[in-house]
């Protein structure tokens, strides 16, 4: 088992395993009772981001309708509608290796589908957490729990993958957006 990080703290994936390239992305969630007559349906995102904070084009915003990055570095693995199961409910793959140059940053997020529609947000959301899979032994590198600190929020950017000094570190975040995709998509800098 992996380390287990707070919030706001950054922990190095590459000093400690030297060679590090192929890593899974796991966010898993639960919904607490509720009862609007709707699934919950949290769907998990990836923003490839440059040096501004902002992506350096639309497609470098990975989700389900943009499955997977044009050189193969981020590979969404497929929408679960319900939350429902053990385990990971979203998977995202990395390919270290492949990432652009110009890419220095990887956030993390979460939105919930048609969150104003159905009237849900993050403060019904509970037991979540992000988690990093070494892919090539399954090791667990490191998990992050997310905690109950939500209430009106529609949208989570979970953490972030980061450059610094020639390594790759990760950044457990846990920062609430009102707003769901759509604010995300304005945060980094997508044309709606």
């Amino acid at each position: 088992m992996g380390i287990t990080l707070a919030k706001g703290q950054k922990v190095s994936l590459t000093k400690g395993n030297p060679g590090l390239k192929n890593i899974m992305v796991g966010l898993g969630w639960d919904t607490n009772k509720y009862d609007g007559g709707f699934d919950f349906d949290l769907d998990a995102s990836a923003f490839l981001l440059g040096s501004n904070d902002k992506v350096t084009q639309d497609t470098d915003f990975i989700f389900y309708n943009n499955p997977k990055h044009s050189l193969g570095a981020v590979e969404y693995l497929g929408d679960n509608r319900t939350g429902e199961g053990d385990g990971d409910d979203e998977e995202i793959l990395l390919n270290l290796s492949l990432v652009p140059e110009n890419i220095n940053k990887i956030a993390f997020t979460v939105t919930i589908h048609e969150a104003m529609e159905r009237r849900q947000n993050f403060g019904q959301v509970s037991n979540s957490y992000i988690r990093v899979i070494n892919k090539d032994n399954n090791e667990e590198l490191l998990k992050f729990d997310l905690g109950e600190d939500f209430s009106i929020e529609t949208a989570v950017v979970v953490a972030e993958i980061y450059r610094h000094n020639g390594e790759w570190k990760f950044n457990a975040l846990g920062s609430g957006f009102e707003g769901g995709l759509e604010a995300l998509c304005k945060n980094f800098g997508i044309n709606l």
